[in-house]
């Protein structure tokens, strides 16, 4: 037989160590301190599957309740687009043990091997999970219901899933925990946000997370876990009501428990930022690092926190779900494993390609003996098939019949890149320790936004796949009376031969306004002062004449200069101050758009380092909205609601009312309103949907109201709009974003009313005075007889 074998990358399956990377809060990717661009030790807390060299080295900050804290990163592998199925799960834990450790080595699972007998508390180890986490990850039974293809499980405990077939530890994770999303078994995270390609999924999502869904659990007897514990066994803790209750040891059962919920809100589900696959850089939705902006619950208080991010990218070859989140008929359970030994599943991959199953059924056989255990194009078992199947590597027949006059015959194949332990997978980024603080008295009920730095010293190169420096927001927009708190950290740690300012190996930062404009721009803020220009390198003047957010001149010299932590020093270039700094929450109290930078690392042509913050009297908030719906708020009476199903993709959606004396010129003779923005303009409803959009606006009896719509607020053509014009509130029907007002014109029929009632009024007291100055006895007799009236009340009172 002649045989012409292609290779092919194909199914996007096998992917390169470099995955997902957190930027801010700051990912570690398993490293410490290393003065080196690689991680020295992959497995040390958590399984990462990302490429060595990503990762910050240990620093940590502390945020305050209530505060807004970007979340960021970058993926490789694309999210929201055709070419992967994706979810993203955000979540967090906390717990007095949690620390970084001071050492790259993995913490030990036997305690002798840790200060006083106790790996959970020796300080030398980063820890995360506890050791019992991990020690019932290997008693309890893994899930035997889950595909796993082909891949051969080498235990029967929690250790071993299709993805980590061998069972590796990495610190005190659980593999089976790390891979599933939502687990059937309670867990120590909590979840923030869960992001997915399918946002009909959310319903579900939602309902089962922890947060709001207890969990049940086998408590078996102690003495039975002692025993088989001391003999090495694994896997023997069943997840099943029956079995657990089955369990006698000792004269006493195994006992079904149930772990409460964690008692606090559902987890926010929606789509996924797109990004496009093969690229760790900015996403579509809004032109930077892909993110979610998490504020942080009120009631989180604790010294010692970790947040995690979990990547899982799945293949569309099978479809794994059903909308109701059961398992689907055709793939996803365990029905459809098979013998390992690179045997296919029994997953359907060939008859979406118009292929029958009797193309291929001779490599599922048994009586072919060893069935499809190699690539050998001379076996019988592979040259009568088509190669339709799901293993690793298989060699497709892309031709057949169009090229051969039988199968057996001369045939093309195409062996595709497919691993089956990796179709699909989960990758896994977490942050250093930081800390949640309750709020001093003078920042209760207000808004605190984070600004932090992410990335690491070097080149863009050498720092990849993290980035060089940059500012997290690098544009904020703030109301002003707000509050913004910058902090940030770093290391001393970084490679020495890493490009950069200042003493080698040491990030360092600060923050200066950029000098005045020097030549005229167009702004695209207008009725806003803007100081600074971006284009330029050089700082301003620290001084009076040169506001910075409204911060006093001793706030904006910390900023500069780093001395209310560092006195004194060689600091033309920070480097003898700290990699920590902290200026504190502070009250944004001047209009403007603020350009700032970082004298340091601020190199034209090899990288920049700035940041905008735009201060107004408007509370201006980005949404992303989806399928999902919501609200998009500008204050409590101008406002967006979608409902679920409004949009068909995620928007980024913002509403803004602009004050009519902030503006020049008018397109109406008279307004009744403010006129609400809606962002972005080409923002669109799915077919025969609409969102609601209330605008406050003044009412009274002798105008009437109408709503119009144009794309831009500075638009020649205005078009009317459906609304119910209730009380003080207009409720708009949308389809379009775009800028919408409230027009007023005078109401003749109500003007008209009002003219002849009081014209009737005048003609009767007319008509009465003309008649008593025609008859002077009557005006004398009515004047009597009213005062003989007044005596008569008089005395009865």
């Amino acid at each position: 037989m002649k045989v012409a074998v292609l290779l092919l990358v194909g199914l996007c399956a096998t992917f390169a160590n470099a995955d997902i990377y957190l930027h801010n809060a700051r990912g570690g990717n398993n490293r410490l301190d290393e003065a080196n661009r690689d991680r020295n030790n992959g497995n040390r807390l958590f399984d990462s599957q990302n490429n060595d060299r990503g990762g910050s080295n240990v620093g940590s900050l502390y945020y305050y309740v209530g505060s807004q804290l970007p979340i960021t990163w970058t993926n490789q592998h694309s999210c929201n687009n055709p070419n992967a199925k994706c979810n993203m799960v955000i979540q967090y834990t906390c717990d007095d043990r949690i620390r970084d450790g001071t050492t790259t080595n993995t913490i030990p699972t036997t305690p002798n091997q840790c200060e006083n007998n106790n790996c959970d508390t020796d300080v030398e180890y980063g820890r995360h999970e506890s050791l019992n986490w991990y020690n019932y990850c290997k008693y309890r039974q893994r899930n035997k219901g889950l595909f796993t293809a082909n891949q051969n499980l080498n235990g029967d405990s929690a250790r071993f899933t299709r993805q980590n077939n061998a069972g590796t530890r990495r610190g005190y994770e659980c593999p089976e925990e790390r891979d599933y999303y939502p687990y059937w078994y309670p867990t120590v995270w909590r979840d923030i946000a869960v992001l997915t390609n399918d946002a009909t999924m959310c319903p579900y999502y939602t309902a089962q997370s922890q947060n709001v869904k207890s969990r049940w659990y086998c408590a078996a007897p102690q003495a039975f876990i002692n025993d088989r514990a001391s003999r090495n066994q694994e896997g023997f803790i069943p997840i099943t009501k029956a079995q657990c209750e089955a369990i006698y040891f000792a004269g006493q059962n195994g006992t079904w428990v149930e772990s409460p919920a964690w008692g606090i809100a559902a987890p926010i589900c929606r789509e996924t930022d797109w990004t496009r696959d093969n690229h760790l850089g900015n996403g579509l939705l809004f032109g930077e690092n892909a993110g979610f902006n998490w504020t942080i619950p009120a009631d989180l208080v604790h010294d010692k926190c970790v947040l995690r991010l979990r990547y899982n990218i799945s293949t569309t070859d099978y479809d794994d779900w059903t909308h109701d989140g059961s398992v689907a008929a055709d793939s996803g359970d365990s029905t459809y494993n098979t013998q390992p030994n690179n045997i296919p599943a029994q997953v359907d991959v060939w008859s979406k390609f118009g292929i029958s199953k009797a193309e291929v059924q001779v490599q599922f056989d048994a009586a072919t003996g060893n069935r499809d255990g190699n690539n050998n194009d001379n076996a019988a078992v592979v040259k009568n098939s088509r190669g339709y199947v799901f293993k690793n590597n298989p060699r497709v027949d892309i031709f057949g019949s169009l090229l051969n006059s039988q199968i057996g015959d001369t045939r093309v194949r195409l062996q595709l890149a497919i691993n089956t332990n990796q179709f699909g997978r989960t990758f896994q980024d977490r942050t250093h320790t930081f800390q949640i603080r309750e709020r001093p008295d003078e920042l209760k009920d207000t808004t605190i936004y984070n600004v932090n730095v992410r990335g690491k010293r070097g080149n863009i190169v050498q720092t990849y796949p993290g980035t060089e420096y940059d500012f997290v927001p690098n544009r904020l927009l703030v109301k002003n009376g707000e509050y913004v708190h910058f902090q940030w950290t770093g290391s001393n740690t970084n490679p020495d031969n890493n490009a950069g300012q200042g003493k080698a190996g040491t990030d360092r930062h600060n923050v200066v306004g950029i000098r005045a404009p020097v030549y005229a721009e167009g702004q695209p803020t207008s009725g806003l002062k803007v100081y600074g220009q971006l284009g330029s390198s050089y700082p301003n003047r620290i001084d009076g004449s040169t506001p910075f957010l409204g911060f006093s001149q001793l706030d904006r010299q910390h900023l500069a200069i780093l001395d209310n932590l560092q006195l004194g020093g060689e600091m033309s270039e920070l480097d003898d101050a700290g990699t920590y700094f902290d200026l504190g929450p502070k009250a944004v109290s001047s209009l403007g758009v603020y350009h700032y930078l970082c004298t340091r690392n601020n190199n034209f042509s090899n990288r920049g380092q700035k940041g905008t913050v735009i201060v107004s009297d408007n509370k201006v908030v980005t949404t992303a909205l989806g399928w999902n719906g919501g609200w998009a708020v500008a204050d409590d009476k101008n406002r967006l609601w979608a409902d679920v199903g409004t949009f068909n993709q995620l928007w980024p959606v913002t509403v803004n009312t602009i004050p009519v004396g902030s503006l020049d010129a008018l397109p109406f003779d008279s307004v009744a309103s403010h006129f609400v923005e809606v962002y972005p303009p080409e923002l669109a409803t799915a077919p025969g949907k609409t969102f609601t959009l209330q605008m406050a606006y003044e009412s009274s009896a002798t105008e009437t109201f109408a709503v119009y719509r144009a794309p831009t607020r500075n638009a020649a053509i205005w078009t009317q709009v459906d609304a119910d014009m209730s009380g003080d509130i207009a409720a708009v029907q949308g389809t379009q974003g775009g800028a919408y007002v409230v027009v007023n014109k005078p109401n003749v029929g109500a003007i008209v009313g009002a003219t002849v009632a009081c014209v009737a009024v005048l003609v009767i007291v007319a008509t009465t005075v003309i008649y008593f100055k025609k008859n002077p006895a009557k005006w004398e007799a009515a004047k009597k007889k009213a005062m003989y009236l007044k005596r008569s009340m008089d005395s009865k009172v």
